[in-house]
């Protein structure tokens, strides 16, 4: 995945295959990388990404698709949460699936429910910006992923300190899959924007850190160093043990 920064909004390029974020380097032609983050604000590069490419295109909004309503559920459906066991601690989640719902069920049931996420890393930890994990496992190997699913950012919803959001293309709004970011900081250059093209698009916020910011914090002090293509990636692999659903 990349990290691209942009100035004002912070291009976040994380390559949903994000594990490495390499400086200067872009996928082959014809290849679009699977996700992407917005950019780290300390980064002295506008264009930090990682190598990993994807071999679908970005959901396609059509006029047949484009109003999704949300699928009828069970008010305590509103509000999964999950448990992220890693090797710094636990951190519980609540999820928020009336604002975000196909992405929560992405989440839950492309990934989390077949234990997708049991082994992967935070390949990239930031101070006061965001860590970010999901893609790789500890040797910084990319995992294939299910299709991109469409950007719902546009929710309401604002990436403030403990919230979790996706990670995406910052040219392809509808293009996140497996990969998302925890916020160290309010990071309001990362929310959406109206614009008349996908520049504002934002990055969707669907779910927040109830317990353990301590472990988010405490993985954010971890001594981090360019290791190849993946820049800020911790010396010592954080490793998302598991990734489990509670209620």
């Amino acid at each position: 995945m990349r990290i691209a920064v942009q100035s004002l909004h912070f291009r976040l390029l994380l390559w949903m295959a994000v594990g490495p974020w390499i400086m200067g380097c872009g996928a082959d032609q014809g290849e679009l990388p699977t996700a992407s983050i917005p950019a780290t604000p300390t980064s002295s590069s506008d264009s930090l990404r990682a190598s990993g490419k994807a071999d679908v295109e970005p959901y396609a909004l059509t006029p047949d698709n484009r109003e999704f309503q949300s699928p009828a559920r069970a008010m305590e459906d509103y509000y999964p949460e999950v448990v992220i066991k890693t090797s710094q601690g636990d951190l519980r989640v609540r999820l928020n699936a009336e604002k975000s719902p196909r992405t929560v069920d992405n989440f839950l049931y492309n990934y989390v429910a077949n234990g997708y996420y049991d082994q992967t890393v935070f390949h990239f930890v930031e101070q006061d910006y965001l860590i970010a994990g999901g893609g790789y496992t500890a040797e910084l190997v990319e995992k294939p992923t299910s299709t991109p699913i469409p950007c719902e950012a546009n929710n309401g919803l604002s990436n403030k300190r403990g919230t979790m959001a996706m990670v995406r293309h910052p040219d392809f709004a509808h293009s996140a899959t497996a990969q998302f970011f925890i916020n160290l900081v309010d990071n309001p250059s990362l929310d959406y924007r109206p614009s008349d093209d996908e520049t504002g698009s934002g990055y969707c916020v669907f779910g927040e850190v109830i317990e353990g910011m301590d472990t988010v914090d405490r993985i954010a002090s971890v001594a981090v160093q360019d290791r190849g293509d993946f820049v800020k990636s911790p010396v010592t692999p954080i490793v998302i043990e598991s990734i489990t659903r509670i209620r």
